[in-house]
């Protein structure tokens, strides 16, 4: 049901990613999803980059709806120009939507924008994640365990000179 995106599709233009999603959830699964967007937004996002960072999704009335997205208004858009915080629908199957409703109900998990993307058929998609919120020591962990890959890295570097 999850469908995957990113590194196995060489064919998409990232327009912005989550960095800190990683660092604050742990990923469950991964979606993609369609956006309804006007023209002016997507002339906007081939533009510029759009901020995606405090974003989040809510399923309300089985509609898929993505919150705290910031696209900036588009330089010759004048009046066209729609708010460039406002919320905007998420386009899912709804057996997706419905599978997603019922995981969300579930203490501690929550539905992150992960990447925003023009896929190969140059359509904004916007990859999200079922994530569960890390506690302060999986953070340590992760950090701890990154830290050991780099000096491992480093040191085949050197061995290898």
């Amino acid at each position: 049901m999850a469908k995957q995106t990113g590194k196995d599709k060489p064919n998409i233009h990232v327009i912005a990613k989550n960095r800190a999603a990683s660092h604050e959830y742990f990923i469950d699964e991964t979606f993609e999803a369609g956006l309804v967007l006007t023209g002016t937004e997507v002339k906007s996002l081939r533009e510029r980059s759009c901020q995606i960072t405090d974003a989040f999704c809510l399923i309300r009335g089985r509609e898929a709806w993505l919150h705290g997205v910031h696209i900036h208004p588009y330089s010759h858009g004048t009046v066209w120009n729609v708010d460039p915080d406002r919320k905007r629908k998420l386009l899912l199957h709804k057996n997706q939507i419905d599978y997603l409703d019922r995981k969300l109900r579930l203490k501690g998990v929550a539905l992150v924008p992960l990447m925003l993307y023009f896929d190969e058929h140059n359509r904004v998609k916007l990859q999200i994640g079922l994530c569960r919120g890390k506690k302060l020591y999986d953070k340590r962990d992760d950090m701890a365990k990154r830290d050991t890959d780099r000096e491992i890295q480093r040191a085949l570097k050197e061995r290898s000179r």
